[in-house]
């Protein structure tokens, strides 16, 4: 079709439709036409990570039947993005047809910083104040995607931005995990408020919204006057 196609993820959809929207005029910023599937559900990640791998995998089928006649396809979700990319080796890798199709697709699906620094991307966005980037977990480690976000906030207007100490770590979602273990889901995230607090920051971002809520319900709570922005939303221009 020679288009770019737009995964928003059940996250954005149901939620954060924002951040949607946000990925929307970047991808056309960068001079992408935009497609949005309306077929599009869920990719299987959580049903995946839960162990249903019969439910993953016709997900997953579905996932790549809806998506595989793009050129290309961008999602502003780095945790995604990874499994996508996975589909090929986590649940096909038995199954030849479906392994070779899905890992077509893998390589022609982008985490949306990813994406848009690999054009060389200008965001037209102005912040005055100190922002601080969380890598997540499956963009930073899965991905390998790290300098991507950072040259992008770097380029804009009057943003500052700042080191998280300990950056790497994770805040403590990781989806179900922080269902099936919240204590430990609770002490993790205490360190990351410990390193954002200390950060000096007005505003912490990340590629994930999953990580995102899991920190704003926590500075909620805290009455803190930290911002939450996805990256999507700050590089089109959020208030």
């Amino acid at each position: 079709m020679g288009s770019t196609a737009l995964f928003v993820t059940c996250l954005v959809d149901q939620l954060f439709p924002a951040v949607g929207e946000a990925s929307v005029r970047l991808l056309e910023q960068a001079g992408s036409t935009v497609a949005f599937p309306e077929a599009q559900t869920c990719c299987g990640q959580p049903v995946c990570n839960s162990g249903f791998r019969a439910s993953a995998d016709q997900l997953a089928r579905r996932f790549i039947e809806i998506f595989e006649s793009y050129e290309e396809v961008v999602t502003p979700s780095g945790s995604c993005a990874s499994t996508v990319r996975l589909f090929s080796t986590d649940l096909f890798r038995d199954d030849p047809s479906w392994r070779d199709r899905a890992e077509a697709l893998g390589r022609r699906t982008f985490e949306l910083s990813d994406f848009l620094d690999r054009r060389d991307f200008s965001p037209q966005a102005r912040l005055e104040g100190r922002v601080a980037y969380h890598p997540s977990c499956h963009t930073l480690r899965e991905l390998g995607v790290d300098a991507a976000p950072r040259r992008l906030l770097r380029r804009v207007e009057s943003l500052q931005l700042v080191e998280l100490e300990e950056e790497n770590r994770c805040c403590g979602f990781g989806g179900t995990f922080a269902v099936r273990f919240p204590e430990l889901s609770s002490a993790i995230l205490e360190e990351k408020l410990h390193a954002l607090e200390a950060s000096g920051a007005d505003v912490v971002t990340a590629t994930d919204m999953g990580c995102l809520m899991h920190l704003a319900g926590a500075l909620s709570r805290r009455g803190s006057s930290v911002r939450v922005l996805h990256l999507a939303e700050l590089l089109a221009g959020a208030p």
